[in-house]
């Protein structure tokens, strides 16, 4: 029986050797092999992708062209999250915490609808003419770029924020 338990612990400790080895293998390959790769010499030019891609800019929203409902769009509710999720997150939370950008919460009782798609859709001309806009951008110290976000998608991300703020 001794002989048993001695030949089996022999048997464990060459499996853990080997194991051991075979991981320290890999990881000299994995080290070894990463070494071989150049990184790109030079910046990505974000103008040079794009240049295929004009921005798109909305034409001025009139308030005929908002119309708001109660009980809130479940359906646009959804898309309205997805674009937030897609474009607005990384700089906009839902709560009041500012990021890069302010934040979300109560943004629909303290803004109109229109206010609040054409500083989405239109963020230039709104910067340019309106000194809520411009407040905002000292106060954010970045300019909020263009995401290309059509009315559609405004209004989609407009019924997001209502929900946000609470409303059924």
């Amino acid at each position: 029986m001794d002989v048993f338990l001695f030949n089996h612990k022999i048997l464990n400790m060459r499996t853990i050797l080997l194991s051991a080895i075979s991981l320290i293998s890999a990881l000299l390959l994995f080290v070894a092999c990463g070494e071989g790769v150049e990184k790109e010499p030079k910046p990505v030019d974000v103008g040079e992708l794009t240049k295929d891609k004009p921005e798109v800019h909305g034409t001025e929203l009139k308030e005929s062209d908002i119309t708001l409902a109660t009980p809130l769009d479940k359906a646009m509710v959804t898309s309205g999250k997805a674009t937030y999720e897609l474009k607005c997150q990384s700089c906009h939370r839902l709560t009041d915490e500012k990021l890069v950008g302010p934040g979300w919460k109560d943004v629909t009782t303290r803004r109109k609808p229109l206010w609040i798609m054409n500083m989405i859709t239109n963020v230039d001309m709104m910067l340019e003419t309106d000194a809520e806009a411009q407040k905002l951008l000292e106060l954010c110290m970045v300019r909020m770029p263009n995401q290309n976000i059509t009315k559609d998608e405004a209004r989609q991300i407009l019924e997001f924020m209502r929900s946000n703020d609470g409303v059924k």
